[in-house]
């Protein structure tokens, strides 16, 4: 009997955990770093150093967007978790909008391994809000968005994933021209 109730206790945890608050009405954006291009509804502030406890960006200083807007619909569903598109190709300047819309929480992170040293810098100092190394804070809200610039990251090709979904295959590639 005692193993039955661990067990119900682990599993309300566990959903608790992968559930998030659920507020249609407000829309979020919690990047409060890039100047949002023309073709965003961003109303984002001034550039924001990571938050604390994240790694400092060394000498690169946030860089704005200054190419277009890519949005990126974050989803967890009956079809699964996943990107909306995954694949992703930019040019140096633009920007992505990570817009949670299901399934949260989400967010946006690049393994600090696989980021060339030459680039982790800039890609650093472009994420405002760091929960760690080069990842975005956990999105719990719908609607609630965060904004990455790519200007000055060098040409490359960047896997992404959600931390909390990474086991479900949420994942992508971010290609910058």
């Amino acid at each position: 009997m005692r193993f039955y109730r661990l067990t119900l206790a682990a599993s309300v945890l566990a959903l608790a955990a992968c559930g998030g608050k659920k507020d249609d009405a407000a829309t979020t954006d919690t990047t409060a770093a890039m100047a949002p291009a023309a073709t965003t509804t961003d109303t984002t502030a001034a550039a924001a150093a990571p938050a604390a406890g994240a790694p400092a960006a060394g000498a690169a200083a946030a860089a704005p967007i200054t190419g277009k807007t890519v949005e990126v619909k974050m989803i967890g569903d009956a079809k699964g978790y996943r990107f909306e598109p995954a694949n992703i190709t930019i040019k140096a300047g633009d920007g992505i909008k990570f817009i949670n819309v299901s399934g949260g929480p989400h967010n946006a992170a690049f393994d600090p391994a696989e980021v060339p040293a030459d680039a982790k810098a800039q890609l650093s100092a472009n994420m405002p809000n760091q929960m760690a190394e080069l990842s975005s804070p956990l999105l719990t809200a719908p609607n609630e968005a965060y904004t990455i610039s790519f200007a000055n990251v060098k040409p490359g090709t960047y896997n992404f994933h959600c931390t909390p979904h990474l086991a479900m295959g949420m994942k992508g590639v971010i290609t910058v021209q």
